[in-house]
């Protein structure tokens, strides 16, 4: 009897527990399990409680030996439980899935009660490009990470493009092409971001079966997991861009040719299909039925049209037909579609988008019905140009980085100011603030700190700033907070460029730069990231992100220190000094391999990471051999010329030694052989332009150019 009577409360319990379970909402479920996955065992210190609050917020208090946090939904409770992550315990959850949470021994209390609230709904992270630049290869672990990082800082709004080549191919089967074709008309997999934005074709296909399979189904989790966490995923949509063999099974459609994009060859040029007619409409139709079917819908769908291409005429009258003609046809499929439109394109083609072609295109389209992202607003605000998109709503947007380049820079105050501006001034259209990074590079904070801006927290910014010291170290120290600030006040004194760059990571010449993809200026005064370093290492710390901090600061001060000495091996060169010549080489080539040194010590820097990665796709030696000849091009050649050379360029451990320093080597040797030969080494800018010099002058650099070119494409294993 005794017996029985204990399984009966044994049982009775377990209903009850069951019964608990059962009232824990949705949402606080999905913030329990964000916070297992990054606190794990330590979880347990931290309880949810969801509230009826309309807008977006939280609040942290004491609930005995727990941590409450309390929020309106899931996202806005995983905002709180960054907050005593970063605040309380002070650590760090990095948006790498092989970066560690190092919280304390034992978890703290929250011994008063503080808040935060949004002051702005929507917050929007991703660029077409970070897709290419940092994610092509990136299996579930590094997205679930990812999209908890998203969370944890308040993204609402991310771009969801992948997997959608498996929605097309089922599309353009039905339209009479053969799954070569189809195959045939997609890029290597990290050069897809730029097929999706209508600029190539081709390039490096076919793409195999089994990519288009595994991310589709990856695209599913995504989705699955963003909007658990209450995001609204944006997802693509037809924007006119057609494979050119549906001419052939369409004949008579209204087609066009953009302008061969980035010098690439006639052969990888896209066509475009007039927005007009009639087949426009039912492509889209069959798009977004078969992208619903697969992945549903949040009703926001992405299309970018003419981006860095130009449109089929620039008459505002045509630009307003075109876009009235995209927006008819997702609302016709999708009555309540919301489009999201980049900005890039009034900044790439500035003199092109005049304020009368710019209202024309986008007053086709309700208001209420279109987002703009305002794509760089530290650089250039559109939305002051443009009355602030002519009615539409906008969100500010940071961009940070361009082609996942390792350069440190972003300016913490500017972004401060400007946003705090356009909070002010940009109401009623201001909807948010966001990111359209186009790859991760290494200033991470620097991306907290902006998605941090769209909170009421009563945090001041000197105090936010401590505090990254604090959850870096995982310690108050002064010296440590003196040097960041150091860094914010001294060193991240500018808005990104695309070509940020170190000589190290330039192609070799005399003086200058040989191509716009390495721009070699800094916004700063070197000596203070010196006096940085200086500070820097009088701290001592064992966290993953202290190593990282003063790795990446001592990189990026040999990254700057190396042009002088590339300028004293020109100077010794033009003065007939060989023995400073070789002084200078030796100098070069030394702090070469004392950056590998350097990169060798994080993930964060490593080649192989990126190279195993993209091998773990393929399901044959041949198929992995492909996915690592796709990798190795982008972040080298790019593209089937020189004009696209390094814009990807990144200071990791494999590409110094085995690629960049290679190249200086042979640089150094043929200036020293025309030297000892009594022959002239002329200085071009490229292999096209000249600078006034004859081809014979330039016979040396040229065949030197030659020859790193052949080197580059070995190195790339691609053959053309």
């Amino acid at each position: 009897m005794k017996r029985f009577m204990h399984g009966c409360r044994v049982l009775l319990l377990l209903a009850v527990g069951c019964g608990l379970m059962s009232f824990r909402t949705a949402d606080e479920r999905a913030a329990e399990a964000l916070a297992r996955r990054v606190l794990g065992n330590k979880a347990r210190a931290v309880t949810f409680e969801q509230t009826d609050a309309t807008a977006d917020c939280y609040e942290l208090l004491q609930r005995g030996k727990k941590v409450l946090i309390r929020g309106n939904n899931a996202n806005s409770m995983a905002v709180g439980l960054n907050r005593y992550i970063q605040q309380y315990c002070l650590a760090n959850v990095s948006w790498y899935d092989f970066n560690p949470v190092e919280l304390p021994r034992t978890m703290p209390q929250v011994p008063q009660k503080v808040t935060g609230r949004a002051v702005l709904p929507t917050r929007f992270f991703l660029n077409y490009c970070t897709f290419g630049y940092t994610m092509p290869w990136w299996k579930w672990e590094q997205w679930e990470r990812f999209i908890d990082w998203m969370a944890l800082n308040g993204v609402n709004m991310p771009l969801a493009i992948t997997g959608q080549e498996a929605v097309w191919q089922k599309v353009w089967r039905r339209y009479g092409m053969t799954d070569e074709q189809i195959r045939a008309y997609f890029t290597g997999p990290a050069h897809l971001p730029w097929q999706r934005m209508i600029n190539i074709d081709r390039w490096q296909g076919p793409l195999p079966q089994s990519w288009i399979d595994g991310q589709a189904s990856l695209q599913k989790r995504i989705l699955e997991r963003e909007r658990e966490l209450n995001m609204t995923p944006v997802l693509p949509a037809f924007s006119g861009h057609i494979p050119a063999e549906l001419e052939q099974t369409k004949p008579g459609i209204r087609t066009s040719k953009v302008n061969r994009w980035c010098y690439f060859a006639e052969k990888y040029r896209c066509t475009y299909l007039s927005p007009a007619d009639p087949a426009f409409a039912s492509i889209q139709r069959d798009f977004l039925e078969e992208q619903t079917r697969m992945y549903g819908t949040d009703h926001i769908y992405g299309v970018d049209l003419f981006n860095e291409v130009s449109p089929p005429s620039w008459e505002p009258d045509s630009l307003h037909k075109i876009s009235a003609g995209v927006f008819k046809s997702m609302t016709d499929v999708d009555p309540e579609a919301v489009w999201l439109q980049m900005g890039w394109l009034f900044i790439s083609a500035r003199h092109s988008w005049t304020p009368e072609r710019i209202k024309a295109y986008l007053s086709a389209v309700s208001k209420g019905r279109m987002i703009m992202l305002d794509y760089e607003s530290d650089y250039t605000e559109i939305w002051r140009k443009t009355e602030k998109f002519y009615g539409h709503k906008f969100i500010w947007c940071y961009l940070g980085n361009f082609g996942g380049m390792t350069e440190i820079e972003g300016d913490y105050k500017l972004n401060a100011r400007l946003i705090a501006a356009a909070k002010e001034e940009g109401s009623p259209e201001m909807a948010g603030i966001g990111s359209t990074l186009e790859g991760f590079g290494l200033n991470e904070p620097v991306y907290e700190a902006l998605m941090a801006q769209a909170w009421d927290t009563g945090v001041g910014f000197d105090a936010y700033i401590d505090n990254i010291a604090d959850r870096h170290l995982g310690r108050v120290d002064p010296a440590f907070r003196a040097f960041w600030h150091m860094m914010v006040d001294k060193v991240c004194t500018t808005h990104t460029s695309t070509g940020a760059a170190g000589i190290i990571n330039a192609h070799p010449n005399l003086e200058g730069e040989w191509n716009w993809t390495t721009e070699l200026r800094k916004g700063y005064d070197i000596n203070n990231l010196e006096e940085a370093l200086a500070v820097l290492e009088t701290v001592q710390g064992t966290s993953g992100y202290f190593r990282f901090d003063l790795a990446n600061t001592r990189r990026q001060s040999i990254r700057n220190r190396a042009l002088a000495v590339r300028d004293r091996f020109a100077k010794a060169y033009r003065a007939g000094d060989r023995d400073g010549m070789v002084a200078a080489k030796d100098e070069f080539l030394g702090m070469c391999d004392q950056m590998t040194e350097v990169l060798r010590t994080c993930p964060e820097f490593s080649l192989d990471n990126w190279i195993r990665d993209a091998r773990a796709w393929g399901k044959s030696e041949a198929e992995k051999d492909y996915f690592e000849m796709n990798a190795r091009t982008l972040i080298t050649l790019w593209g089937d010329t020189t004009h696209l050379s390094d814009y990807a360029n990144r200071d990791w451990d494999g590409l110094v030694e085995t690629f960049y320093k290679v190249r200086w080597q042979m640089f150094f040797d043929a200036v020293l052989a025309a030297f000892d030969a009594g022959e002239p080494f002329v200085n071009i800018t490229s292999s096209h332009r000249l600078n006034g010099k004859t081809q014979e002058e330039c016979a040396r650099a040229l065949k030197l150019d030659a020859e790193i070119w052949d080197f580059e494409r070995k190195w790339a294993h691609w053959q053309q």
